[in-house]
């Protein structure tokens, strides 16, 4: 029993355990946030991590080396393999269930839980600043494009709507296999990438950076383990975690940064932010004649 259950147990999860009662209280915190936020772990700095962990850069750097790393980059390595070598979908529902119990008020705070530490990760000062670039280079495109596949195909198209909606020309790359192909023929010159992808590297990922390069165009990077497998190839990665490792992946923490890129674009472009939506309301009454009225309380008589 013992060697099955060291089996299910990821490598790196295993060597914390064996080597967590030797070190000190600060640094059990810190090796406690290395195995339950390892996407963080695995895209923030030593600072970052400090901060979200509420102790110091040394200590994370020493609490590294205590679990018997040569590093804090050789710690990462690991965590890597972990989260590449991630469970199936089906395992992680397994965990998640085991840890809420079946129980429908387990699983509301479990799922709040995690969206809160999710939220904590977006409120940082290093996030905000990587968020401000990228809005900068989205709204500064001539045309976007979303590329997304899987759940995140359906995150992609909920931006291209919004993106649209606010006067910005954006496609969506949400298609895989070779219909994809259609959808990167209006890849070109001056325009950007927002990518929403996670490890394993996809084909359709490799095909995208390929075609973004040999135009030219930045990419966006959104994701919490798929960043160091295409260092050089992105001008700038949001790191967004999608819950606990090992455990069902949630896409909440996504769906903010959407709404806040919408937000942000649009106070960016607000002049044809408020056309495109004058314009969306003319069309919808020119379709629906009662459009307009939807909503609003009859006038008493």
């Amino acid at each position: 029993m013992a060697k099955t259950t060291a089996q299910k147990t990821p490598a790196f999860d295993r060597q914390v355990e064996a080597a967590f009662g030797s070190l000190t209280p600060a640094e059990q915190r810190i090796a406690r946030f290395f195995v339950d936020q390892k996407s963080s772990a695995l895209l923030s700095s030593a600072a970052e991590i400090a901060q979200l962990a509420g102790t110091s850069d040394a200590t994370v750097v020493r609490t590294a080396r205590s679990l018997g790393f040569d590093s804090l980059s050789a710690l990462r390595q690991v965590l890597l393999s972990d989260l590449t070598g991630a469970p199936s979908s089906g395992k992680r529902l397994a965990r998640s269930l085991e840890e809420t119990g079946n129980d429908a008020a387990g699983a509301l705070r479990h799922v709040i839980d995690i969206h809160e530490t999710v939220l904590d990760v977006l409120k940082g000062p290093d996030f905000a600043a990587r968020f401000a670039k990228s809005i900068d280079i989205l709204a500064g495109a001539r045309r976007r494009h979303v590329f997304g596949i899987g759940p995140s195909g359906a995150l992609a198209d909920y931006a291209t709507l919004q993106f649209n909606r606010i006067g910005l020309p954006t496609f969506a790359l949400s298609a895989s296999g070779v219909a994809l192909a259609d959808r990167l023929l209006w890849l070109g010159d001056g325009d950007a990438v927002l990518m929403l992808a996670y490890a394993p590297l996809y084909r359709e990922v490799e095909i995208v950076l390929d075609q973004a390069e040999a135009c030219a165009v930045p990419v966006i990077l959104v994701s919490d383990s798929l960043g160091p497998l295409v260092a050089g190839k992105v001008s700038e990665v949001l790191p967004v975690p999608r819950g606990t490792a090992d455990h069902l992946a949630m896409h909440g923490g996504t769906m903010v940064l959407i709404e806040a890129m919408i937000i942000g674009l649009a106070g960016q472009k607000s002049a044809p932010a408020f056309d495109t939506l004058d314009r969306l309301s003319t069309l919808r009454g020119s379709i629906d004649k009662a459009w307009s009225k939807r909503g609003r309380k009859k006038a008493k008589s």
